[in-house]
């Protein structure tokens, strides 16, 4: 413990304070949030900036995605590690930060904080800080979800721990409930929790059983319900867990399913010995109810979302183009989020070949990406990055007719100009050069070769 006055000494001079151990640093802050603020900020905004960085990586894979990483790693980051060492065991100080991620989640609905929340309390929770773990009511759900996150899927056992927790937010207590949803509202959690309402979709197509009758796809939307909903809670100061729509229960989740089926019921068909009668064509109309759901219900478009990246992941090229003219108009935007664009570009790479087809790219293009591409610049960069991956496999007549209509405008930002000059150069390497047009083409023969005339 340094004096009150000792510390206003150090605070007064500049070169001092930046001299002074941490230990001393947190007791000038704990009484000097705006002080506080200053040191947090930058490390803040490094943090968004790296989270964006990954979602705008020209690599672009199905294998490493933003959320490939275990939630391990992504503790060992700079900036978790920077703030959990400024915090120590300062519950005060832990308040702080906590109170800032709120009030910027808030001014700019960036889930990216609502991670930092849940990283530096399992940052600490690594480090056995009981001081702090504690204290914060998140604690054990948040490391029990944090088990989830790591599997990539939430099993029965913990599923049964998680809606205790939930069910144990007491009368006078409900606040914890905004916290809860910001825990929920991390990218990674709703990542695993939309995987496994999938998986639990696909299970219950082969038990005979209707969504209504499994809890545990219950609980799962309703964990899901309550991530969504917390930008709301934390706004409007309403601490109630979301109404679960019954309609999504009833009507949407068995629209999905019946997906599932249509897809078993043509590869079974298409296994069958062909008799007299024509192929049976795929399903090639959605019903309106999907894409009206997908508009009007955040839960029904996102767990919609997540299917279609589960079609791409299996190389599903029926299902997908049947599907993604529904994307178009989502509750939203959100198929023309970050996170989603990532996830789909790395996807898409599985269907590499279809992109020499006219009929594929003009549906994916034309139909989807670049109905959005001149006024949501994202779209823009998400779009130039999966050409600058698969632009070989394009046919060339379609190749030429995107780069026209990728071209910047006078208001593109840096990032999009420096991705098309970047396609563009790619391009003009892959022309054949004039010498290369005339040359004779050589017979495809197993016999040695002989030169032909043109070479000599």
């Amino acid at each position: 413990q340094v004096p009150e006055k000792k510390l206003k000494l150090v605070m007064a001079d500049k070169d001092l304070y930046k001299a002074c151990a941490v230990e001393v640093k947190r007791q000038i802050w704990q009484d000097n949030q705006a002080l506080f603020g200053d040191e947090v900020s930058p490390l803040l905004k490094q943090y968004i900036l790296e989270k964006e960085n990954i979602l705008f990586s020209n690599e672009i894979s199905f294998l490493q995605n933003f959320f490939s990483p275990s939630p391990k790693t992504r503790r060992q980051g700079e900036v978790v590690q920077k703030l959990t060492q400024m915090i120590g065991k300062n519950v005060k100080l832990y308040d702080m930060v906590l109170q800032f991620l709120r009030t910027l989640f808030l001014r700019t609905r960036n889930v990216h904080y609502c991670t930092l929340r849940a990283e530096l309390l399992m940052s600490l929770h690594d480090l056995e800080i009981s001081e702090i773990c504690t204290v914060d009511p998140c604690h054990k759900f948040t490391w029990c979800l944090d088990a989830c996150i790591r599997e990539k899927f939430v099993d029965n056992k913990r599923a049964r721990e998680l809606q205790g927790f939930l069910d144990g937010v007491k009368k006078g207590q409900e606040q914890v409930l905004g916290d809860l949803s910001m825990i929920l509202c991390d990218p990674f959690a709703i990542n695993t929790l939309a995987l496994s309402t999938i998986r639990h979709l696909q299970d219950l197509v082969g038990q005979d059983t209707l969504p209504r009758e499994s809890p545990d796809l219950l609980l799962l939307l309703r964990m899901l319900s309550l991530g969504q909903g917390a930008w709301d809670m934390i706004d409007s100061q309403v601490f109630k867990e979301p109404k679960m729509e019954a309609e999504l229960i009833t009507r949407f989740l068995p629209l999905l399913m019946s997906f599932v089926v249509d897809d078993h019921t043509f590869t079974v068909d298409q296994k069958l010995p062909s008799e007299e009668k024509g192929p049976i064509p795929y399903p090639s109309t959605i019903p309106e109810a999907f894409t009206k759901f997908l508009q009007e219900n955040r839960i029904a478009c996102e767990i919609g979302l997540y299917y279609i990246l589960h079609i791409t992941k299996q190389r599903n090229k029926n299902a997908f183009l049947r599907l993604l003219p529904a994307l178009v108009e989502t509750f939203s935007d959100l198929a023309f989020s970050d996170i989603f664009l990532h996830l789909l570009t790395g996807n898409l790479t599985l269907l590499g070949e279809e992109f020499a087809l006219e009929e594929f790219c003009t549906s994916l293009f034309d139909g989807f990406f670049l109905t959005a591409c001149s006024r949501k610049e994202n779209v823009h960069r998400h779009v130039l990055r999966l050409l600058l991956h698969l632009h070989h496999k394009v046919a060339p007549a379609k190749l030429e007719s995107l780069q026209k209509a990728l071209e910047p405008s006078k208001q593109s930002g840096e990032a999009v100009k420096e991705l098309y000059n970047q396609l563009t150069e790619k391009l003009e390497l892959r022309k054949p050069s004039p010498a290369e047009v005339t040359e004779t083409p050589s017979m495809e023969l197993p016999l040695p070769t002989v030169p032909t005339p043109a070479s000599r």
